[in-house]
């Protein structure tokens, strides 16, 4: 447990111990007051009067300083400070100069326990009464002004700093604390994306490779091993997947999304229209790249698991636009099914990784069947635009 600062209130025996500890040391400079009563000459029953006021004051200063840090307690902190001012001034009074001191320790408590919009006037109303009470009493008045009016100043706007300096490290601690569990969130939805992309596609076509070994395996054991090979393949590929994904290393890349694609459309009886060879990808983020090859997975998986399609059509453009260059995708089916009612977890999380790379997303239903366009900037530092 760290120990307490000035502002706060202890919440423990420990902070209340070295709390305790640490304003104890600075009541060294009542030593004034103390001498004065031991050898002032001042009569017996001044001397039980002035010892009790002081014991009351230390006592009064000590519960004032160890209830900061209650933003409730405004009110009560100020009829303290009043209670405190005015014993300082009966004594001054009835035992002389060598009391002034205790007007520091009023306006060094106005700056610790007191807000500043408070203490900014509390700590000059503690210095002016102190310096009228000095122009009242016997002595070196001037002498006396400039040795406790300083302290006093600088003393109280000085733990007001310190108090606002701490309540300020608190404050950001805790936006640290905030933004580590935003981190943390943000975390946990980027692996919950990834495993739904990764795995919806993965274990749909496992489903329908598996579907396809049973159907072959009486008849065909050759072609229906070879399916089951491919299961396997898939199988190691999607546990390679899952491992990147979860250690935040998962980028696909788009060349094998269309491989994958067509494959998949393949095994499911969806005749594909797939281009073939690499894509051309000069200039395009690995982000866009990334992003793209995301949304390429999600599409063919909803045709694969809902449409009920016979055909789909895949289309990767360049375009012009004001802007710069656009690097468009385009996936269409023939099917019913499309992307349900909806929008769903797929789509969801391609708009939010698309909108993170500076690109859009639509889809939705046509004549033919469904479409899903998915635009980014094909270009470093390119704004997504209206097409060319």
């Amino acid at each position: 447990m760290s120990d307490v600062g000035i502002g706060q209130r202890p919440e423990n025996a420990r902070q209340r111990t070295v709390k305790s500890l640490w304003t104890g040391i600075w009541l060294i400079y009542l030593s004034a007051p103390v001498t004065d009563l031991v050898s002032g000459g001042h009569s017996a029953g001044a001397v039980v009067a002035g010892a009790l006021g002081l014991a009351g004051f230390v006592v009064w200063y000590m519960m004032l300083l160890f209830r900061t840090g209650r933003r409730d307690q405004v009110r009560p902190v100020l009829i303290s400070l009043a209670v405190l001012a005015a014993e300082s001034a009966l004594l001054v009074l009835t035992l002389g100069q060598e009391w002034l001191v205790l007007f520091v320790y009023v306006s060094i408590a106005s700056g610790s326990a007191l807000p500043l919009r408070l203490s900014r006037w509390t700590v000059p109303g503690a210095s002016a009464l102190m310096a009228l009470l000095t122009l009242t009493v016997p002595g070196d008045r001037w002498s006396l002004l400039g040795g406790l009016l300083i302290p006093a100043l600088l003393g109280g706007f000085a733990m007001t700093g310190v108090r606002e300096l701490v309540r300020t490290t608190i404050a950001l601690r805790e936006a640290r604390a905030t933004v580590a569990q935003l981190a943390a969130n943000e975390e946990r939805l980027r692996l919950a994306r990834d495993l739904h992309d990764l795995l919806g596609h993965s274990l749909s076509l496992i489903t329908l490779k598996s579907e396809l070994a049973g159907r072959m395996l009486p008849g065909q054991p050759e072609k229906a091993a070879q399916q089951v090979a491919d299961i396997e393949q898939v199988s190691r590929q999607a546990l390679v997947d899952v491992r990147e994904a979860v250690t935040g290393y998962r980028r696909p890349r788009l060349a094998d999304e269309l491989a994958g694609a067509r494959m998949a459309l393949t095994a499911a009886g969806v005749a594909p229209d797939v281009p073939a060879g690499p894509p051309d990808l000069a200039g395009v983020p690995e982000e866009c790249e990334s992003a793209l090859a995301w949304a390429l997975r999600e599409a063919v998986t909803n045709v694969v698991r809902h449409s009920g399609a016979r055909t789909c059509a895949v289309e990767l453009l360049r375009r012009q636009t004001l802007e710069g260059p656009v690097l468009e995708l385009t996936v269409e089916d023939d099917g019913s099914g499309g992307a349900g009612d909806g929008p769903g977890n797929g789509l969801t999380g391609l708009t939010e990784r698309l909108t993170k790379a500076g690109g859009t997303l639509e889809a939705g239903g046509t004549r033919r069947g469904f479409r899903l366009v998915a635009r980014v900037p094909g270009a470093e530092g390119a704004v997504l635009g209206s097409g060319a």
